[in-house]
């Protein structure tokens, strides 16, 4: 679990570098797609991340983000990646019991009562499908030189 957020944090920072080298008005240039401009899947992407992390850390939702609307997209990188370190530091701090405590999620939409770790992955998988979605978009818009983000990738850089 440490070194998959660690991967996280990684691969969310690689993206939004690589993204901060394409025209701003690129970032808000609409597309077909679930989330419809890179500024809001990665927004997307984010509010999500802020969602799993209060339920893994068992602290209150707070987040008034909303995924509608064009985000400002400066301001949304940056707290991707700096929440993706905040993430990366209370997984660190969790012992192997952590992850196997069970936390029930009271929501109509899905309701649920699983160990840590699996909120975890959750969190983490849905962050790398939403990932290959913006540089789907990216493609569409003419940026064919993504940064690589596997999860092998990262591991083979760390060795």
């Amino acid at each position: 679990m440490v070194n998959f957020t660690d991967y996280n944090a990684w691969a969310n920072e690689m993206m939004v570098n690589f993204l901060a080298l394409m025209p701003a008005q690129s970032w808000y240039t609409e597309v077909p797609s679930s989330f419809n401009t890179i500024a809001k899947t990665i927004n997307h992407i984010l509010a999500i991340q802020e969602y799993w992390y209060s339920v893994i850390t068992e602290s209150a939702y707070t987040s008034d983000r909303r995924t509608i609307g064009d985000p400002d997209a400066i301001e949304v990188f940056d707290s991707l990646v700096s929440h993706s370190v905040l993430l990366k530091e209370a997984i660190q701090k969790f012992s192997d019991e952590d992850f196997l405590k069970k936390i029930r999620v009271d929501s109509p939409r899905f309701p649920a009562n699983l160990p840590r770790y699996e909120y975890i992955m959750q969190l983490l998988n849905h962050s790398t499908y939403h990932r290959g979605q913006v540089v789907t978009i990216g493609r569409s818009l003419g940026f064919t030189d993504a940064p690589n983000t596997d999860y092998h990738f990262y591991n083979l850089l760390k060795n």
